[in-house]
């Protein structure tokens, strides 16, 4: 079809599109500006409509015309909102396009991508693409019944995952697509249990070292690995197994190209123009303007996006504390107090608690996930007490705690054993998040395997006992990709994961480990049901510092039925250890990691006992326990005993 000449008699943003824009409250923009593929007159043309209030000039350049700026100017809306908008015939599906942007400040003259795009080119290339989503999902199923699998009360064990690292094609050395990922990823997660997987972030970013976390496209996954469709189909196949997938999405920061939303119409539009607030030290990227009211329906609507057209059933939300405090990273005088004196930023603050109200309102059986690495109160309380909103939080000082202590020589382990039972004492004032990501294996800090202390039994068995100690801690739980067969360098985002290990038995044992954990986590209420209540859990004994053993009890919200957990930090066996237990009858053996077939000794109690009218720790009844070295060992009792 011949490309016509723009058309300014057709207009799909409404006024009331534009009192919600800005109001800061048009959470779905993405449904009326970028560009449109719609029939006007007869004619099929795309619509385009682009937010910038300080631009002289917006033209559309593309292939289509040549990438002529004079060929098809955009009309500065009548409202004074800074929207300009344009409907050109013959543009359709895969034409390239940008904005042309001339500034009405210091002659500033640049080509921009979409804000809104829902495709970009693959880096380096930089231009925006125009692709309506036209997917027919089959997660009916699913989506129907998510809440079953995404409340709160629900298991979760989340395998946290770099698409392009994840595996790659054996015979080219390139990372799989979109498609090739949707069958192999989903059924290697259904086989090995996991509830769910988290995707570092989908969204287009330019630099791929960044591993996505300086995203620029906030409409758009990745087209290094497929359209939107392909990822569409990666997400349905995760549903029709049975998977929720959890999206690292980034509203922190952006980086500052000069295509991307950087001085956009030559002015600060989207990041904060005073550099103590607007741009961050570390990252060397801007951050957004949280106060100016565009600005946040711009990113609640990205947010809203990935949830509505992409199925997602959760969102990671990547440097929570970044946004929440003025002087994150910042030396004395780099940083402006907020109106009251104070370090908090009170716009972020704001933002968070509307995208989470707009979030659990549209979506209720979707999860929020706050990565707050500071002890910032209330992050998961509700906003209407004065929370955040937040479902969960991830818990960076049980991990910093739990990886320091399993560092350390068992010898020395005795004087560390607050690191090992701190983490209970706040362990119900959050929806806590057990997480072993990525960021603990990068930059020289050695696979969660090479930071194990001891031998190479003695690495292995650690490794058992740190994964079944975080499965039967309270909190909702997460693991990297490869920490699962005991990957054994630290990850590399340009290569695959070392799966020829597998190969070996023992790897193969911490696979089989690792499986037998996330069936019995789903199978067992106690290790789940009441992960953020502190009536779901109760010490047995923390006090055992000299020989590095803690034993505690989960329950379930039935009565009666409770979980055992018996911690041996040291390699020495203890025979005829007496545990105190809060209930009579049969307390089953359902996991030992010092069993042969996890390359164990194969110590343990023989799958069970019967407690005996004892009293010790307090109960009135006891078991006489076989305490291998180095392991968890977990005994069920069911309420009907």
């Amino acid at each position: 079809m011949a490309i016509g000449k723009v058309r300014y008699d057709i207009s799909i943003v409404t006024d009331y599109d534009i009192f919600l824009l800005k109001q800061g409250t048009h959470y779905s923009i993405y449904q009326k500006f970028g560009a449109h593929i719609i029939e006007h007159d007869g004619e099929k043309g795309t619509y385009f409509a682009v937010w910038a209030p300080n631009a002289k000039k917006v033209s559309v350049i593309g292939g289509f015309n040549d990438w002529n700026i004079a060929s098809h100017p955009l009309s500065s809306r009548w409202d004074d909102s800074g929207v300009w908008e344009g409907f050109i015939p013959g543009v359709g599906k895969w034409d390239l396009y940008k904005y042309h942007i001339e500034s009405n400040f210091n002659g500033y003259i640049a080509d921009k991508g979409d804000p809104i795009a829902f495709v970009w080119e693959i880096a380096p290339k930089t231009a925006s693409i125009v692709h309506p989503l036209d997917y027919t999902w089959k997660d009916g199923e699913w989506m129907a019944n998510r809440y079953k699998y995404t409340a709160l009360n629900k298991p979760w064990s989340i395998y946290e995952v770099h698409l392009g690292s994840w595996r790659r094609d054996w015979t080219t050395g390139n990372s799989l697509s979109y498609k090739e990922l949707a069958d192999q990823l989903s059924g290697y997660v259904a086989e090995m249990g996991f509830t769910a997987v988290e995707f570092l972030p989908v969204m287009e970013h330019p630099f791929y070292g960044s591993w996505g976390y300086q995203t620029l496209g906030f409409f758009s996954p990745t087209s290094r690995y497929g359209t939107p469709e392909d990822f569409m189909y990666l997400v349905d196949r995760l549903h029709q197994r049975g998977i929720a997938v959890i999206l690292d999405w980034v509203p922190s920061h952006f980086p500052g190209d000069d295509y991307g939303l950087a001085l956009f119409d030559g002015t600060c539009l989207y990041e904060h123009s005073d550099p103590r607030k607007g741009f961050h030290p570390d990252w060397k990227s801007h951050i957004f303007n949280y106060s100016r009211n565009e600005v946040r329906s711009f990113i609640i609507s990205s947010a809203v996006f990935w949830l509505d057209k992409y199925h997602a059933d959760g969102l990671r939300i990547d440097a929570v504390a970044s946004m929440l405090y003025l002087n994150y990273s910042r030396k004395d005088g780099e940083w402006i107090p907020n109106v009251h004196g104070g370090k908090e930023n009170l716009e972020a603050m704001s933002l968070l608690r509307d995208l989470n109200k707009e979030i659990y309102g549209r979506f209720p059986d979707v999860q929020t996930i706050a990565e707050e690495s500071t002890a910032w109160p209330m992050v998961t309380k509700p906003v209407h007490v004065g929370g955040l909103g937040f479902g969960m939080k991830w818990n960076m000082g049980w991990m910093n705690d739990i990886l320091g202590y399993m560092r350390k020589d068992p010898v020395h382990r005795s004087y560390l054993h607050n690191q090992l039972t701190f983490s209970i004492w706040y362990a119900f004032s959050e929806n806590f998040l057990l997480a072993l990501s990525h960021d603990e294996i990068v930059y020289g800090k050695g696979s969660l395997l090479d930071k194990m202390s001891g031998d190479w039994w003695q690495k292995r068995a650690n490794l058992r006992l740190l994964y079944g100690f975080m499965y039967a801690h309270p909190g909702k739980k997460l693991l990297f990709m490869g920490a699962e067969f005991g990957q054994g360098r630290e990850w590399n985002h340009d290569g695959a994961l070392e799966w020829n290990l597998l190969r070996y038995p023992e790897h193969q044992e911490l696979h089989k480990w690792m499986l037998d954990l996330n069936n019995v986590l789903k199978e067992y209420p106690p290790l789940y049901e009441c992960d953020f209540e502190q009536s779901g859990f109760e010490w047995i004994d923390c006090g055992d510092w000299q020989q590095s053993i803690i034993m505690f009890i989960r329950k379930s919200k039935t009565p009666g039925e409770y979980i055992l957990a018996v911690c041996n930090f040291t390699p020495i066996p203890r025979g005829h250890y007496r545990v105190g237990v809060p209930a009579f009858g049969s307390w089953k053996e359902i996991l030992n990691s010092n069993a042969s077939i996890y390359g164990g000794s194969g110590m343990g109690n023989s799958g069970g006992m019967v407690a005996e009218p004892v009293p010790a720790h307090g109960n009135q009844f006891s078991l006489p326990l076989c305490i291998p070295p180095l392991s968890i060992t977990l005994f069920y009792r069911t309420p009907e005993q």
